[in-house]
């Protein structure tokens, strides 16, 4: 790893791929570190990011992710808080990808389009008209045959695979070839990242121009893969999707069969669970018995000021929603592994709540546009410029645990799932299940060949291994530039007898004492945050967490899935950080700190 130490003893590996298509690698999993990343990366290629100023180009989103300075569209520098991160993706839209610098250079022919002049001009009122042409086509489905300009979009493609394999140093940085499909039918997110195994790749990337029914994407991957080109798709803001990401139905409505989920889990292993936009963990109205449910939580569909349906817009139920389906169908369709990103605009993402720079340019660069105070004259914004940016978060980052920093093991990562989600902070996280663990084996020097051969990691499926409950090895470490930890905790999912979706959440190590046993939750961890100086007391939380649990509630003949979930001790929110600056209270909607988290994937257990 470039920048971090491994946790202490390492830990799990890898369950079977789900396809012959995607051979394993080499068996060494005692030997995976925690990798971090961002997967969800958007330049000036991207429509959305160009028209409003953003000018960073691929080759400087990844000097971004190599820890260099690089320049906002507003004037200043940003820059990663923790150093160079291990693993990254400039992923612009397909749709139009490249299209808008074109109409902007006068020596191409595009900018000679009829309303080019007006996308560009000085005058809001040309540009808003201009721009709606491009907005309306991406709603309808529909591009517009002017802009639809191939030599352009294949040229642009061309020019980020290049940057791509320009930034690629297998052991040191690694890089992968992607992009974002973009289908929101009726403003509804159905947006995946699309990322490839190798530096094969399509001769264009496929756009909600040619579906907007990620069935059809999922059909173009496999023909991908049948000839040698191999993909994969990652779900993001499930959020905002109104519901539409995990439904009970397929797209056009028709019932889930055994081949539509085998085909879903073969072409979309994992999901991404937290971004700029919201986390799509669960929602408080889905678990209200959750006291950690209401994090980051965003509902505003994209694009309008309406808040979007809940269920089937969330992680959670979907994982539950999954297990329904299994016992029908035998095949899960929900059976994702997790990841966080961040869905940036400018090149870089705004991970850091300290030095948050919003993701969209013009829109949220400045104090004035991201509002985390009042400013006057705010009821008058219209259009983009209204979005509620202050409720958008500082977040976030994927995890993998993988042998080497090169794409083979991070890409068979991703496809075993062997992968965690952060809202930001590099918090590094990991979870086994397994018979017949030592009760020493935090201690012992062989610990993770032990922690593999005696059960399956994150992402696995732990069936007919050995008597009675199993033992959950649960491990994190803090991000040494934030916060310590609060607590661990595991969520289990499951359905009982009369179909219910039902959840349970345990803490399972406290970095002060130890759980009730009749509560499960861990009690009042001393010192408090100042959220007028957000200065970080001494002793605030642990370094490091780690501990064997077995479930007190366990039942044999119950399908489940476990996650552990790792809680930092509060900080303050970045709309704190900024009011503060500005010496003005913030907002009274919004909450003065926040507690970072990681999430790994599930093992699902039983059954």
């Amino acid at each position: 790893m470039a920048h971090r130490m491994r946790l202490i003893g390492g830990l799990l590996a890898g369950a079977a791929l789900l396809a012959p298509a995607f051979p394993a690698q080499a068996d060494t999993p005692e030997r995976r570190q925690a990798l971090f990343g961002d997967v969800h990366v958007h330049t000036r290629n991207s429509f959305d990011a160009y028209i409003f100023g953003i000018r960073a180009n691929p080759d400087d989103a990844y000097r971004f992710a190599r820890g260099e300075k690089i320049r906002h569209m507003a004037g200043y520098e940003i820059a990663l808080k923790g150093g160079a991160l291990d693993f990254y993706a400039v992923t612009d839209h397909a749709e139009y990808i490249g299209v808008l610098p074109a109409m902007h250079d006068p020596a191409s022919p595009m900018s000679l389009i009829e309303y080019a002049a007006d996308m560009f001009s000085t005058v809001r009122s040309k540009i808003a008209a201009a721009f709606d042409r491009v907005v309306s086509s991406m709603r309808d489905g529909k591009p517009l045959e002017e802009l639809n300009n191939k030599d352009v979009m294949r040229a642009t493609w061309a020019e980020t695979k290049a940057a791509t394999e320009r930034h690629y140093e297998p052991g040191k940085f690694t890089t992968f070839h992607g992009y974002e499909y973009t289908s929101a039918p009726d403003y509804q997110n159905l947006h995946r990242i699309v990322l490839f195994r190798g530096v094969n790749t399509p001769d264009l990337p496929y756009s909600m121009f040619d579906s907007r029914n990620p069935e059809d994407m999922w059909a173009w991957l496999d023909a991908l893969c049948a000839k040698g080109i191999e993909g994969l798709a990652i779900p993001h803001n499930s959020n905002v999707s109104n519901g539409k990401m995990f439904e009970m139905t397929t797209y056009d409505g028709g019932p889930i069969t055994a081949e539509y989920a085998a085909t879903r889990m073969r072409n979309e292993p994992i999901v991404e669970m937290s971004q700029v936009k919201g986390t799509s963990e669960t929602h408080p109205m889905l678990s209200p018995n959750d006291e950690w449910a209401n994090f980051e939580v965003y509902e505003t569909l994209i694009g309008t000021l309406r808040q979007g349906k809940t269920s089937g817009s969330y992680v959670r139920e979907a994982l539950q929603r999954g297990l329904t389906l299994e016992q029908q169908l035998g095949v899960n369709p929900y059976k994702f592994g997790l990841i966080g990103s961040s869905d940036t605009h400018n090149g870089g993402g705004p991970l850091d709540e300290e030095n948050f720079f919003g993701k969209t340019g013009a829109l949220d660069g400045t104090p004035e546009g991201r509002r985390a105070v009042v400013f006057e004259g705010e009821d008058q914004l219209q259009g983009s410029a209204a979005t509620p940016f202050y409720k958008w978060s500082a977040a976030g980052l994927a995890g993998v645990w993988a042998e080497q920093n090169n794409r083979e093991d991070i890409y068979a990562a991703f496809r075993r799932k062997e992968t965690f989600a952060t809202s930001g902070p590099r918090i590094m996280a990991r979870l086994f299940a397994g018979h017949g663990y030592p009760a020493d084996i935090f201690e012992r020097a062989d610990f993770a060949r032990l922690a593999y051969a005696g059960g399956v990691p994150m992402g696995g499926d732990l069936k007919g291994r050995g008597e009675g409950a199993p033992t959950f090895l649960a491990e994190a470490m803090k991000d040494p530039d934030s916060a310590g930890l609060e607590r661990l905790q595991v969520v289990r999912g499951w359905v009982d007898g009369d179909g219910e979706l039902r959840e349970q959440v345990y803490d399972i190590a406290c970095a002060v004492g130890a759980p009730d046993s009749r509560t499960h939750r861990c009690a009042s961890q001393g010192a408090t945050l100042d959220p007028a100086t957000c200065a970080i007391p001494q002793n605030y939380g642990a370094a490091q967490l780690k501990i064997r649990w077995q479930d007190p509630d366990y039942d044999p003949a119950r399908r489940a899935f476990y996650y552990l979930r790792v809680i930092e001790r509060p900080t303050c929110r970045w709309s704190t950080w900024e009011a503060n600056r500005l010496g003005m209270p913030v907002r009274e909607d919004l909450p003065l700190s926040v507690q970072e988290r990681a999430w790994s994937s599930p093992i699902w257990v039983g059954g």
